[in-house]
């Protein structure tokens, strides 16, 4: 292990910053969100699992400190490196060792190298392949971007997690361990601060523990003459000592870091927020920093557009003529057109409707549409095949405008453009929504498709071309299901998240995607789903060992807090996330058995599609068949079944609120509307109709005149001869919180 890390080099001549260097995981102060209880990175340490990592973020965060933790803990060999004092030699050096420990001792090596975005190309490319080929385990450490200062081939073999500025809450923990410390810090002495000297200490530091260590290290050493005094001598420090100790923050701005980004961010939310004394801040922050003022213009430019867009047409051309201004005149007169650009923008009416462009490239992505005849260039095939044959010239008309069709047959009647109530848009709004509505009329009101002129026959899609719907249809409704579920809870990168009833992966996927730094865990109800999943991910080649999801298998849908923390190393999770179309447990017990899982704060999201929210019978009959009598005559006996039904655990959504509220839970109900085609089969009717097997058939039976509830089948059957039909039904989002 390098020395750097080595305990017997923390001695008292050390300083205090590299003396209080935690020891293990549990001495760690903050960055839960990455060295949590059953957070990602903490797991692949305590299983001496690690891969290649880069440890991301501001001075003073515990990168170099999390880096001896990891020395301290693993069974590896530890070797380290600073970027800036090594070559390509030293590096070639570290790579004979761990290729020989490999060979000989079967024994990984661990290589923590700080500052890593300092290696030039030559240093790095000369430990890429030993990275790849798992000789060497990466460590980095850097202040920048991976993303921008790292060799991509590097970042591309290594998970980047990323350390925040530490909290006043663990700097104030921080200081004080270091002044209870007999061995490493100064509990051997009665330490005092001024009332308030502590806490600007903690303030002025800014995150930064190590500033924090050095300015308490100079504080107390330097209030006493000679140093070390006698153990228990009392050793005050005032506030103009620890205003002397720590000097305050620079202004942080890096034109090439994530300070460059965060802030021309600011700029932008500002401007858009309609806020000018913010934009004119983040302006003034940017200017004063260095920031290339084309840089600045460009991204006004596109605000213009995007945001302002036809609310104020003339925006874009008042940010161009500034932009062209400052060219001519620069720094520091240039600061005019730059307020006056930024001003501008922030008090004019706001826009987006020019993203209605993707709306469009979205149907253009799904749909193969084809020119109609009326809009194809008449100057070729006009004669043979009709090509621009019916088009409607505007110019003759008043107003220059003539109602027809534009889109394609497909697309008839679809609307992009929603003109907004604000500025300009708001004069054009009345003028566009009236043409529309002409035009709809005209278009829509013409039912009939319009013949393709061909000289050959086109294939006829038919029942191929409903499978190839419903399918696509069905898939919308998932994808659907899983982003109402995860929009409701907003997971962050490092949460952990319990998935029952997972045996489809849907929400598993996804989990894995948004919470990559966090814990995924799924039930199961089977083995065979179990090894289905896990096939899946392994021939797919998607994850990391370390980045595996955890599967257990249960019949339970919630087991107790114990089992979790057997099976997944964690008994409370930020979100618990379900999706059951039928829904047979009890809510009562769904809710009991869910809050002791849930951390503080944490929710339980469910979606589930009750029974009585579901499609009617009656409804198809009236709709789709035509057939309101018999719909009339079914409603009464539909609406007592469901009423009456017993054994299913959930009929409605008051059910799962009073069960949820009954337990403790804040409760937020939302209701989906669900809209698909279906293909019916006689298959299916024959299920409905049973009158042994089905409960709906059953009671129907029982509770219809026989000839009506024949009739009803009849209807059906001739329906469902035709095609696909709607169907209707409503699924329940249940949001409850802790």
């Amino acid at each position: 292990m390098d020395e750097l890390f080595s305990e017997k080099n923390k001695d008292a001549k050390n300083p205090l910053a590299d003396r209080m260097r935690p020891r293990t995981l549990e001495d760690i102060i903050g960055q839960d969100h990455i060295v949590g209880q059953g957070r990602l990175l903490r797991r692949a340490i305590q299983a001496d699992r690690l891969s290649s990592i880069i440890l991301y973020g501001p001075p003073g965060t515990g990168k170099t400190s999390l880096a001896a933790v990891i020395a301290n803990t693993t069974r590896a060999a530890f070797e380290n490196l600073n970027a800036v004092l090594s070559g390509v030699k030293d590096i070639r050096e570290v790579i004979d060792r761990a290729d020989d420990r490999l060979r000989l001792y079967s024994q990984r090596t661990i290589l923590f190298v700080d500052e890593v975005h300092r290696w030039n190309k030559a240093q790095q490319d000369a430990l890429l392949p030993w990275v790849e080929n798992g000789t060497v385990i990466l460590v980095g450490a850097t202040t920048e971007n991976p993303f921008f200062e790292v060799n991509r081939a590097l970042v591309s073999r290594s998970r980047i997690f990323q350390l925040k500025p530490l909290g006043s809450s663990d700097l104030m923990e921080t200081a004080k361990r270091t002044l209870c410390d007999k061995e490493r810090g100064y509990g051997n002495w009665n330490v005092k601060f001024e009332e308030g000297a502590l806490e600007h200490l903690v303030e002025i530091a800014g995150g930064d523990a190590r500033s924090l260590l050095n300015a308490i290290e100079l504080a107390v050493e330097t209030s006493v003459s000679p140093w070390p005094p006698a153990h228990g001598t009392e050793i005050r420090i005032s506030m103009e000592a620890a205003e002397e100790s720590i000097q305050r923050r620079a202004l942080l701005y890096d034109r090439d870091g994530d300070y460059h980004f965060d802030t021309i961010s600011a700029f932008i939310k500002s401007i858009r927020g309609s806020d000018p004394d913010a934009a004119l801040y983040w302006l003034a922050k940017m200017v004063r920093a260095g920031e290339d003022p084309k840089f600045i213009f460009r991204r006004m430019i596109i605000l213009a557009s995007e945001d302002v867009g036809l609310a104020d047409p003339n925006a874009i051309s008042v940010v161009i003529s500034c932009a062209q201004a400052f060219e001519r005149i620069g720094f520091p007169e240039g600061n005019f057109p730059l307020s006056h650009a930024c001003l501008y923008l922030a008090t004019a009416p706001k826009s987006n409707t020019t993203l209605s462009y993707f709306d469009a490239l979205k149907e253009v992505e799904r749909e193969d549409a084809e020119v109609p005849n009326h809009l194809r260039d008449a100057s070729r095939d006009a004669e043979g095949f009709g090509h621009g044959e019916g088009y409607v010239y505007p110019h003759a008309f008043r107003d220059h405008w003539a109602a027809q069709q534009y889109l394609p047959n497909t697309l008839r009647g679809r609307t992009f453009y929603i003109p907004s109530s604000t500025g300009y848009e708001g004069k054009i709004r009345e003028d566009v929504m009236r043409k529309r509505e002409l035009q709809a009329a005209i278009v829509l009101g013409d039912n009939a498709a319009e013949a393709e002129l061909l000289s050959w026959s086109a294939a006829a899609k038919g029942r191929e071309g409903w499978f190839k719907r419903l399918e696509s249809g069905r898939s919308s409704l998932l994808l659907n299901d899983r982003n109402s579920i995860f929009e409701a809870v907003s997971p962050k990168r490092q949460d952990r998240i319990l998935l029952p009833l997972a045996n489809d992966g849907l929400l598993l996927w996804e989990s894995l995607r948004r919470c990559p730094e966090g814990l995924s865990a799924a039930i199961v109800n089977s083995d065979a789903a179990k090894d289905a999943l896990m096939r899946y991910i392994q021939t797919a080649n998607l994850l990391d060992e370390a980045d595996m999801p955890l599967i257990a298998v249960s019949q339970e849908i919630l087991p107790e807090a114990g089992q979790c923390e057997q099976w997944f190393s964690c008994s409370q999770f930020d979100h618990i996330l379900m999706r059951s179309t039928r829904l047979t447990a009890e809510p009562a017990k769904l809710a009991a058995a869910a809050k002791p899982l849930l951390a503080k704060n944490g929710n339980f999201a469910l979606l589930t599609s009750p029974p009585r929210l579901g499609e009617r019978i009656s409804r198809i009959l009236r709709d789709e068949c035509g057939k309101p009598d018999l719909a009339s005559a079914l409603e009464q006996a539909e609406e007592a079944f469901f009423c009456n039904m017993t054994g299913t655990g959930l009929r409605d959504s008051d059910d799962l609120t009073a069960a949820f509220v009954e337990s403790g839970f804040s409760v937020k109900i939302s209701t989906i509307d669900q809209k698909e085609e279906r293909l019916i089969t006689e298959k299916d009717l024959s299920v409905w109709f049973d009158t042994e097997q089905s409960r709906w058939g059953s009671f129907m039976a029982k509770n219809l005149e026989k000839i009506i509830f024949s009739e009803i089948k009849e209807a059906l059957s001739l329906r469902i001869a035709k095609g696909p039909l709607l169907w209707l039904s409503k699924s329940v989002l249940l949001l409850a919180g802790i």
